[in-house]
């Protein structure tokens, strides 16, 4: 179990993480160094995590990469490996539905958690 303390915060998360369940229903949630994900055939697709101020998209630099000018037009700030929504922020589910989306596409024959 995910300890999230502010309320706002863990609603936010809840959101986002059925919203998924039920968009990708092939998708495996799981929680893997206390943080929630999702997997395809145990191949990571995309995880969350909550700081202060934000939630935080993971993707692999490959997923953050080719949505980078998209990512910025919502909004977001981002590093190499994640994405900031500020928790003031509304979520851009249509950009999450895409980088889900690329990452269940350029992984189907990946055999490893992460990319090699």
């Amino acid at each position: 179990m995910i300890v999230i303390d502010y309320p706002q915060h863990r609603a936010r998360t809840e959101d986002v993480l059925v919203w998924i369940t039920k968009k990708f229903p092939n998708l495996m949630p799981k929680i893997a160094w206390n943080q929630p994900m999702f997997t395809d055939h145990d191949t990571f697709i995309i995880g969350f995590s909550v700081a202060k101020q934000h939630l935080a998209v993971a993707s692999e630099r490959v997923g953050i990469n080719h949505f980078s000018d998209e990512i910025v037009q919502a909004g977001y700030d981002h590093t190499k490996l994640l994405i900031r929504i500020q928790w003031d922020s509304p979520v851009d589910f249509s950009l999450l539905e895409k980088l889900i989306e690329f990452n269940i596409w350029d992984k189907a024959d990946c055999s490893t958690f992460w990319r090699p």
